[in-house]
């Protein structure tokens, strides 16, 4: 009898884990086991005739790698069989797959609404940037999904937020908000790096398209920089694909195979900061001098019940507010050893920032109260090290 097909053989039958080492992976004539690097910027044709014809898009194939490249490709393949996205696109950064996943969406006259709780750059992209190209924006609370309600206009054309949020951990019902969003014609961007593809899954709750900086915990070893853009294959292929066919946010080759390895490991590294995350926000919010403690599957955080039901886990960031302010925030940071002081998130390396001083200092002291970034409030992002190297160097500094 005939041998039967491995059902295997079809990427999306496999584990997540498994689609990680080898998903989207294709092979040049050489055979190499790990992906391939293109570093190539064009691509010979046959004839003049192949030529008009992979620009008709009636052959496939690469005709210039600011839009499409091997190496790039098999990036996209394998977030989009991560994310269970119909398709994706890989960006320069983070920001830039903010910024094309919103001018994509939206024209002059239309409107956008957002939470309020933003990463500073993403405020400025949508409370600054898009009002300058006719399209209004409106900021509301996304602790209530009613909240989205109130604001919906019938020009709204884009409903964006992040959760959780940076740097405070505050949670948005994907879910509830997309349902606000769809019921309005309204497409939703979900900015998931704080969960990474690991501990949530916003296509599944409602999303339109998840934004990643891919820089944070997809490399997750500070060497590169990247984004990603996922959704169905009408919004990919239309005009998020057209947009960056002719404005160039592109990413190049080199960081897209850097990327390609740091997928490989990414389960392993959330989890494993995950877990020691969460016992660190256990330590912190038994501590004396700790007045408040912010993690999505710790029971002090306010959406704690939301937190459970959509996150398989409670994040690698902890924030937490220490009392005498920003000085003391200062001083405890500063006597950290095996903690650095950086602005990066998602890394190998434990990371410590005090928000209110670097990436939300643009924000008014109003707006950055409002959002709860409090003069005491430090952000942390857990690496790889020792839970009890990690425990014992908070202890030290916030004993100094």
């Amino acid at each position: 009898m005939p041998r039967s097909k491995n059902p295997l053989s079809d990427p999306k039958k496999r584990a997540p884990e498994t689609q990680l080492v080898h998903g989207g992976t294709v092979r040049s004539q050489h055979g190499e086991t790990s992906e391939a690097l293109f570093l190539n910027s064009g691509y010979v044709y046959p004839s003049s005739a192949a030529a008009e014809r992979r620009f008709k898009n009636e052959d496939p194939g690469y005709i210039y790698s600011r839009f499409s490249n091997p190496t790039v490709e098999m990036f996209q393949q394998r977030m989009a069989l991560l994310e269970g996205a119909e398709a994706a696109r890989g960006l320069a950064t983070g920001m830039a797959a903010v910024t094309t996943a919103l001018m994509s969406l939206v024209r002059a006259g239309d409107h956008v609404v957002s939470a309020r709780a933003l990463f500073g750059s993403c405020r400025y992209v949508v409370e600054d940037y898009l009002p300058r190209w006719g399209i209004a924006s409106t900021l509301v609370d996304g602790k209530d999904p009613a909240n989205f309600e109130k604001a919906m206009r019938p020009n709204t054309k884009a409903v964006f937020l992040e959760t959780p949020t940076n740097p405070t951990l505050e949670l948005v019902d994907i879910a509830a908000v997309a349902k606000i969003a769809h019921a309005h014609g309204a497409r939703r961007v979900v900015d998931n790096v704080f969960a990474t593809p690991v501990l949530q899954s916003p296509l599944k709750l409602g999303a339109d398209l998840v934004v990643y900086s891919a820089t944070k915990h997809i490399d997750g070893q500070g060497r590169a920089m990247g984004g990603a853009i996922l959704g169905s294959q009408e919004l990919i292929g239309g005009d998020i694909h057209t947009f960056i066919r002719q404005t160039g946010p592109s990413l190049s080759p080199f960081n897209a195979w850097v990327l390609l390895k740091g997928l490989e490991t990414l389960p392993l590294r959330v989890r494993q900061s995950t877990e020691s995350a969460g016992r660190i926000a256990e330590f912190l919010g038994n501590h004396p001098k700790v007045a408040k403690v912010l993690y999505p599957h710790h029971k002090a955080h306010p959406q704690y019940e939301l937190g459970k039901r959509q996150m398989q886990g409670g994040s690698t960031l902890v924030a937490f507010e220490v009392k005498g302010g920003q000085e003391t925030a200062f001083k405890v940071a500063d006597a950290l050893s095996v903690i650095l002081i950086s602005n990066n998130l998602g890394d190998a390396k434990s990371i410590i920032t005090h928000p209110r001083t670097t990436t939300h200092q643009r924000l008014s002291e109003e707006i950055r109260l409002e959002s709860g970034i409090a003069p005491g409030l430090l952000r942390l992002s857990v690496g790889l090290e020792a839970a009890e190297d990690l425990i014992a160097d908070l202890e030290f500094g916030l004993g100094v």
